[in-house]
């Protein structure tokens, strides 16, 4: 009878022994990460945000389910150093390098910098980009013959299907592990962008060739009738079809999660829309009513909602993270003439903001940013101060991963809700200019330039004067209180020199090119 109970004991000490081990087994699970990245995306581009003549269903779901942050940042007005800053958790002003970059410059990113991927990679999991690359490849000189590295794969990521720059840029191809998808080796791909080639077609040279006329610019080689930055020749079999981007992009990310549902995983899922050159699917041409920019914005809410599809088939959304951002405020003309201006009516991409792409306005880096957690984060709506380069030592500190970066701030419990506190500051840049966010308050210091850049029709945030705002009380920027806050001002002024240096006067000519 003894033996009888002690057996009856050890059986009970071993299944709720394994309960307990379970549950903590359950808990030490890594969720998957995902970040959805738009690609000059505005503040008032989402009917989340606010948006009342077009609808955005997928992305609402995720981010009325979410923590929806009204004060997030990306870290500058342009893609190539947003993009830096996400990924390396570094101020984009640091490298000199870091601005809008042609499709033949070398990476911006050093192999031996620490970055997002790599410290996921670091900590158990899976890595991989799909989509938009722009941060440069190689060394400077490329053969796009032959392996094109180094590149994402260099810098963490286990799998790297990518156009090269922007959809507006020669090479017009998709580089699959650093090598150019489809290619005939019989008939290879050269790329320059100084001098076209003898006898190719440009969109200056034979206008009669285009389907989408050039505005400013996009003049080079023309590509299924659409002129181009740069020159291009040869690796016709190669091309894109521009139609058909956001699908094949789709496909190659949902196969990504279903090839690696088993394991953590990482997928920075980089979207081209709605930047230019807008070419939505047949499929969704004159549904948003906007035009095509307008559709190419449901093209990727549509897409958002097949991730999301694709994450409940494989039974992982429960453990899946959602970032969802832009890497720059919105612009509508940057390029062609696609009646984006034409047939905005009502629309305001920046919403309340004032600027958009290229200004260091609030609508050119106060974008969409939310978070989504099925079951892990309840919705709310936050006002905390956040920036994408702070992912980095925030997802470190969700994984038990290690940081050495000084600009990425650990803000883990603010993506998840749990928190209000965060930053107390941020630096700003546009173009090689900053601008200083404290609090509530945004100092923008003088810069020469057009107060306009009247190619886009878009206020850059240049003064003779310095400009001071109170955000919460006047998001449109419209008082300055520079001269009515002298000495806030010289404080603010001391604040942004102690992380910025006093060098932050020397600055390039925006040049759209």
């Amino acid at each position: 009878m003894r033996k009888i109970c002690k057996s009856f004991l050890l059986l009970a000490v071993f299944i709720i022994s394994g309960i307990f081990v379970s549950k903590a087994q359950k808990l030490s699970v890594k969720p998957n990460i995902v970040v959805i990245y738009l690609d000059d995306l505005g503040y008032g581009d989402l009917s989340c945000y606010g948006a009342t003549t077009i609808k955005t269903p997928n992305i609402d779901i995720l981010a009325n389910n979410g923590v929806k942050f009204t004060n997030g940042y990306a870290s500058s007005a342009t893609c190539t150093p947003s993009r830096y800053a996400l990924l390396t958790g570094v101020y984009p002003w640091r490298n000199k390098d870091a601005k809008i970059l042609p499709g033949s410059a070398p990476l911006l990113i050093g192999i031996e910098q620490q970055t997002l991927p790599k410290m996921l990679k670091q900590n158990g999991y899976q890595t991989a980009v799909v989509g938009k690359w722009h941060l440069g490849l190689g060394t400077g000189i490329v053969d796009w013959n032959k392996k094109v590295s180094p590149g994402p794969n260099d810098v963490g990521f286990d799998y790297a299907y990518v156009m090269a720059a922007t959809q507006d840029r020669v090479p017009t191809v998709y580089i699959d592990n650093g090598y150019v998808d489809g290619l005939n080796a019989n008939d290879p791909i050269s790329v320059n962008y100084d001098k076209n080639y003898d006898a190719q077609p440009t969109g200056k040279s034979n206008p009669e060739l285009l389907k989408m006329k050039w505005h400013h610019g996009h003049n080079g080689s023309i590509v299924n009738g659409i002129p181009r930055i740069g020159f291009v020749k040869g690796g016709a079999s190669a091309n894109w079809i521009d139609e058909d981007i956001a699908d094949h992009f789709l496909n190659k990310a949902e196969t990504y999660i279903k090839a690696n549902s088993k394991k953590p995983f990482f997928l920075y899922y980089a979207m081209n829309q709605p930047h230019v050159p807008r070419t939505p699917n047949q499929r969704f041409v004159g549904k948003s009513g906007l035009g095509v920019r307008g559709d190419a914005i449901l093209e990727a809410d549509w897409c958002i909602g097949e991730i999301i599809k694709t994450l409940k088939s494989e039974d992982i959304l429960d453990n899946t993270l959602i970032v969802f951002s832009s890497d720059n405020g919105p612009v509508l003309n940057d390029g062609y003439y696609d009646e984006a201006v034409e047939k905005l009516g009502n629309h305001k991409p920046g919403g309340p903001l004032r600027g958009g792409k290229y200004s260091l306005l609030e609508a050119g880096t106060r974008v969409p940013f939310f978070t989504y957690w099925k079951g892990k984060i309840i919705p709310v709506v936050s006002d905390a101060l956040v920036c994408q380069m702070d992912l980095l030592s925030s997802l470190a500190n969700l994984i038990g991963g290690k940081t050495t970066n000084t600009d990425s701030q650990n803000l883990m419990d603010v993506l998840m809700g749990k928190s209000n506190k965060g930053r107390k500051s941020l630096v700003i840049e546009a173009n090689t200019k900053t601008a200083f966010r404290l609090g509530d308050w945004l100092m923008i210091p003088p810069y020469p330039g057009d107060a306009i850049l009247e190619e886009v029709n878009i206020e850059l945030g240049n003064s003779k004067e310095y400009q001071l705002y109170n955000l919460k009380n006047d998001i449109g920027q419209k008082i300055n209180l520079a001269k009515s806050q002298p000495k806030f001002l010289s404080e603010m002024i001391k604040s942004f020199e102690l992380i910025r240096g006093k060098d932050y006067k020397n600055v390039e000519k925006l040049e759209l090119k």
